[in-house]
């Protein structure tokens, strides 16, 4: 009868505040090769379309990866987190003088008057959120009537694999996971039902076979829905 290899002392598993997970993350966060973000950045960049000229709030920003680039391309950009070191991360690159980056915790209001964006993207951020409604409530509020919500979040299917946003610290070996809520795809409309928010496009998308070649950490997890993308609007 076959029996599992074990691997002797394996390094511990770290549970951490969201907030402390992602100080600690930020060292290695743009380098993680995280399938995730491969598969994200592209479908927020088409879900907002041509950006020049534009107000754009970031929500929970963390390293400035939308942020910056938007920015580069012409937007007018606030962006916001709670996590100092993903905040220090942003402001040291390249371009980081064209965002107005600001500590906020999203538990909070957000520290802006109505109507004042174009567009709001919070990009893989809300399975941190315990409050959904208040989050969505205010980026509904902060959103021009005619602009758009671009939201993006790990689907919640991949936590039947047991899989939530975490990281291996490079200096203990140890995987380190965040907190995050187990939210659901049904809780995900209902905040913004709930919030008076238009669902305009609500999308899945699975890893393919192109990415798997790309990143090969991809690989395990081909076929099945990796990512949500909801595109949203006052109502």
């Amino acid at each position: 009868m076959p029996t599992e290899q074990l691997i002797p002392n394996p390094p511990p598993c770290v549970q951490l505040s969201t907030q402390e997970g992602y100080d600690r993350w930020a060292a290695i966060y743009d380098s993680d090769g995280n399938p995730l973000i491969a598969l994200e950045e592209p479908q927020v960049d088409a879900a907002l379309g041509d950006v020049t000229g534009r107000r754009v709030l970031d929500v929970g920003c963390g390293t400035g990866r939308h942020a910056l680039r938007l920015a580069a391309a012409g937007a007018n950009v606030d962006a916001i987190d709670f996590s100092e070191g993903m905040l220090a991360k942003a402001r040291m690159k390249p371009g980081s003088e064209k965002v107005r980056f600001q500590a906020h915790d999203l538990a909070q209001p957000l520290p802006f008057p109505d109507g004042h964006f174009d567009f709001v993207i919070c990009g893989l951020v809300i399975d941190h959120i315990a409050n959904l409604h208040g989050l969505f409530s205010e980026m509904g509020r902060v959103c021009r009537p005619e602009g758009k919500i671009v939201i993006s979040v790990m689907h919640p299917a991949m936590m039947l694999r047991g899989v939530q946003a975490r990281f291996h610290d490079p200096e203990t070996g140890s995987e380190v996971r965040p907190a995050s809520e187990p939210n659901q795809l049904s809780d995900y409309v209902m905040a913004a039902v709930g919030a008076r928010l238009t669902i305009r496009n609500l999308t899945e998308h699975a890893v393919d076979e192109a990415l798997a070649q790309r990143l090969e950490r991809a690989r395990r997890y081909v076929g099945w829905p990796l990512l949500l993308m909801m595109t949203l609007s006052p109502a």
